[in-house]
């Protein structure tokens, strides 16, 4: 199908960007790789009267080291995050579930920022971004505010954003050392998550000393288990002791319903893919 019509601007700046999308109104749209945004324009199951494109802006692309964070601009690519040494060193939960993102084409064209933005449930960075504590920097007419993961993710589809800002980065604290596992089950290869956990662990001679648990697909919003992290702490990481601290694994959670599996399914998806994840970070 061919998308209704629309104004298109492409701004060169972060305040280019926030201008024009104020210029714009309500009915505005934010391009980023385009990945989420062209298939529902194509099917008019959206119809913007403009579609402000941020490919233009340098701002917004490429990965930093500044002291003890990663800062990850909004328009930078799965792949390239995926591929980052910095990422891999610093951040490996999110190389990890990067990794896992649709296919090699999306990878290539779908943007870091673009997905978190997005807020499906469903996507596989949600999680992971919660259970790293990173912070959103949004631009909007009033200038620039930072926001953790925990208040950036509202609801189904639904951020902080207002309708007139714009995602600019995400500050990732460095988890050095750290090692990480993410665990997805989806029916088919290249599908959306009907639930994933990643696990990020910092290890002590064989004990955990700290533990991060995000769950995809878990609620309306990505789901930090901090249950699962208040067991696993202080104590080894054997096959016994991960399967107990994962019985909590949705206590924090509120699973829905669809075609693709009931909640408790859900539930006891989570438990098993808690344990899977834990285990396979601590053994990497």
């Amino acid at each position: 199908m061919i998308p209704a019509p629309f104004d298109y601007a492409a701004p060169s700046t972060v305040e280019e960007a926030v201008t024009a999308l104020a210029d714009a109104g309500e009915d505005a749209k934010v391009l980023g790789g385009g990945q989420s945004l062209m298939p529902v324009l194509r099917m008019r199951l959206a119809a913007p009267t403009t579609v402000v494109d941020l490919g233009r802006i340098p701002e917004l692309r490429g990965i930093r080291e500044e002291a003890d964070a990663l800062v990850i601009g909004a328009m930078t690519t799965h792949d390239e995050v995926c591929r980052d040494e910095s990422v891999h060193a610093h951040a490996a939960l999110l190389a990890e579930a990067t990794r896992t993102v649709a296919d090699p084409q999306i990878r290539h064209r779908g943007t870091f920022g673009g997905s978190l933005a997005h807020a499906d449930p469903a996507g596989d960075l949600l999680a992971p971004a919660l259970a790293l504590d990173a912070s959103m920097t949004i631009a909007g007419p009033d200038g620039r505010r930072t926001l953790p993961a925990a208040e950036f993710f509202v609801d189904f589809f639904t951020t902080a954003l207002a309708e007139n800002e714009i995602l600019v980065e995400v500050r990732v604290p460095k988890h050095t050392g750290w090692q990480a596992h993410y665990e997805k089950f989806n029916r088919v290869a290249q599908a959306w998550s009907i639930v994933a956990v990643g696990a990020a662990l910092r290890m002590e001679n064989g004990t955990i000393a700290e533990a991060k648990v995000g769950l995809t697909n878990m609620d309306t919003v990505p789901v930090r288990a901090r249950a699962v992290e208040a067991a696993l702490v202080g104590g080894p990481a054997t096959a016994d002791a991960v399967r107990a601290a994962a019985r909590s694994a949705a206590a924090e959670a509120n699973p829905g319903t669809d075609a693709n599996a009931d909640a408790a399914y859900r539930t006891q998806l989570a438990r098993v893919l808690t344990a899977r994840a834990v285990t396979a970070a601590a053994r990497t």
